[in-house]
């Protein structure tokens, strides 16, 4: 592939990545509310939805789901329900500290909800379907490999933008754990972040 085209589509990338939407969202507020550590397991997660996108992409299933009214609102349905119990979840987190124990069992858990979270929302699927093809071409070979390639590449750049998020806004999370009505707000705020998301999701149109 060409490595202007490759660079060009990382920047673009790296600009799509940073706008604030639910992948984001979700990175910030986990890393906020229980550290750094739980932002990279949000971040790994999403990002393993994305392999999936990609797959998706390469050979044509996305195309299905935009064809199809009914796969496209059933998934809806199906993201939506779940970032609507995601937000249920914060507004009823124990603003206590974690235990040790609790906070190495919350990594795998979050790890899986950025999978589904990621998986469980079509406008992605839509999103991979509309974007990589603009960076492939006839001339360099198979269409689904220059898909593939460029699906890769988007997830790693993802993966370190949602690492360097973890951190930053971990660090803040850290500095604010002790006071416990800012943590029991933290919370309130995340919930309220989720159940945006899932009404906006809800409403979504392809």
């Amino acid at each position: 592939m060409d490595i202007n085209t490759i660079l060009y589509f990382i920047f673009a990338s790296i600009l799509l990545t940073i706008t604030p939407g639910p992948d984001f969202m979700f990175v910030f507020a986990q890393s906020v509310s229980h550290g750094k550590k739980a932002g990279i397991a949000t971040g790994l997660g999403l990002c393993t939805g994305l392999i999936g996108h990609t797959f998706a992409a390469a050979v044509g299933i996305s195309a299905i789901i935009y064809q199809s009214s009914l796969a496209f609102t059933l998934i809806k349905i199906v993201g939506a329900i779940y970032l609507l119990y995601l937000a249920i979840q914060a507004f009823r987190e124990n603003s206590q500290p974690e235990t040790k124990e609790v906070k190495q069992y919350s990594l795998s858990a979050l790890y899986r909800k950025g999978i589904l979270m990621n998986i469980l929302n079509p406008k992605v699927s839509i999103f991979f379907l509309a974007f990589l093809p603009q960076f492939v071409s006839m001339k360099q070979g198979s269409i689904p490999m220059q898909m593939t390639i460029l699906g890769v590449l988007f997830i790693i750049q993802a993966l370190l933008i949602f690492v360097v998020l973890s951190i930053s806004a971990g660090s803040v999370g850290e500095r604010l754990w002790g006071n416990q009505t800012v943590v029991k707000w933290i919370n309130r705020m995340k919930g309220s972040v989720f159940a945006f998301f899932s009404i906006r999701l809800l409403f979504e149109q392809k």
